[in-house]
């Protein structure tokens, strides 16, 4: 699926990805391929992105606020912040 993550100031991350955990308002939730139509305000909290390109990868973003939509196999976060996480 493809995950989009921008924020006020730039695009954070656009790419592939095979699952998306991200806080809620009210709590955590999990996007896999071909999630149904899905969309909710962003707490603040760590977006989650797994890929698998040969090997696994996960890129951590911090956010706060914004939502987050899902619609044809596409996953789109729109946050009032968003960065990386430091390592």
């Amino acid at each position: 699926m493809h995950v989009s993550v921008i924020s006020a100031e730039r695009s954070v991350f656009d790419g592939e990805a095979d699952a998306v955990v991200a806080p809620a308002y009210d709590g955590l939730v999990g996007i896999l391929p071909r999630h149904a139509p899905f969309m909710t305000l962003l707490g603040e909290g760590v977006v989650k992105i797994s890929q698998s390109v040969t090997e696994k990868v996960t890129t951590r973003l911090q956010v706060a606020g914004g939502f987050l939509q899902v619609a044809s196999n596409v996953v789109r976060i729109v946050a009032r912040s968003a960065r990386p996480v430091d390592s």
